[in-house]
Parts: structure tokens; sequence; C-alpha cells
């Protein structure tokens, strides 16, 4: 039995709109745990995602971290000046070209990284411990699918 095309595109948005929902209410759920962990080091979300990239990357231009963030180099210098503030990033000058500034996380700030991701990973044991093998299995496969496709974006 074939499926009009007009009512799986129907199934296909109502789907979409429960995914919504749902990844809004998941994300509510994540952030407000993350915001309580961040807010001990009054640390901004923003803030918080700039000292990923900076953990992950090891060190980022000024123009590099404002396209990662999607603002202009002002604004990016503005995040980047409260990092510095709170000990968790420093400017040093790029040794090919001592005009260039780059940004790298302290040891305080990868400490922090470190503690918000441990409890994020015991978030999602609890989380996981619900699901069936099978289940937890399918649920990394489909996540590992989205983050292929963000990353091509």
């Amino acid at each position: 039995m074939t499926i009009p095309a007009s009512r799986s595109a129907a199934k296909l948005r109502s789907d979409a709109e429960r995914l919504a929902d749902i990844f809004t209410a998941l994300q509510r759920c994540f952030l407000v745990r993350l915001s309580k962990d961040l807010a001990k080091g009054n640390v901004s979300f923003p803030q918080y995602l700039l000292l990923g990239f900076l953990v992950q990357q090891k060190q980022l231009s000024m123009t590099e971290i404002a396209n990662r963030m999607g603002h202009t180099t002002a604004a990016a210098t503005g995040l980047v000046d409260r990092l510095e503030k709170l000990n968790l990033a420093r400017r040093i000058h790029a040794r090919d070209d001592r005009r260039k500034i780059l940004v790298q996380p302290t040891p305080e700030g990868c400490a922090l990284m470190t503690s918000v991701r441990d409890d994020m990973v015991g978030n999602l044991l609890k989380f996981m411990d619900a699901l069936e093998p099978d289940e937890q299995r399918s649920w990394l496969r489909i996540y590992e699918k989205i983050f292929a496709l963000c990353q091509n974006h």
C-alpha cells in the first residue's frame, strides 16, 4: 500500500514539529543544568561556547573566533575580554606575525570545560540507563548522522 505524497509530506511535517518540541524541551533540560554549573563561575553561555572552541582548537585568531561565533570582531573581542578577566583565556602574539593576536584557553578554562563535560556525561548516562542497549546504539547512530550534517553546514 502506497501512502499518497501529500499524506506523507503532512506526516513528515507533523513528525518534524514533534521533534522540534522534544528538541526544545531537551535543550531546556540540558541548558538549565549547564547554566547552573556555569553560574558558579559567572560564565555566560556564549562565553562557554567560545571556551569550548578554544579548548578544542588550542588557539584561535580573533577573526576565527568571530567567524565561529557568528559575531563581529568587536563582539568577539568583548567575549575574549570577559574570559580573560575570569582567567579562562589569554591573548598571545603569533610567532610568525607579532601583529596577529591569538587566544588560548588557560588551565583554569580547560578545567572548567572538563568539569562541565563530566557533568554532561553523567546526565547522559542517566538517560542512557533508561534505554535498552539497542536503543542506546540507535540513539548514538542517529546523533552521529545529525552531527555529520551539522559539520557540513
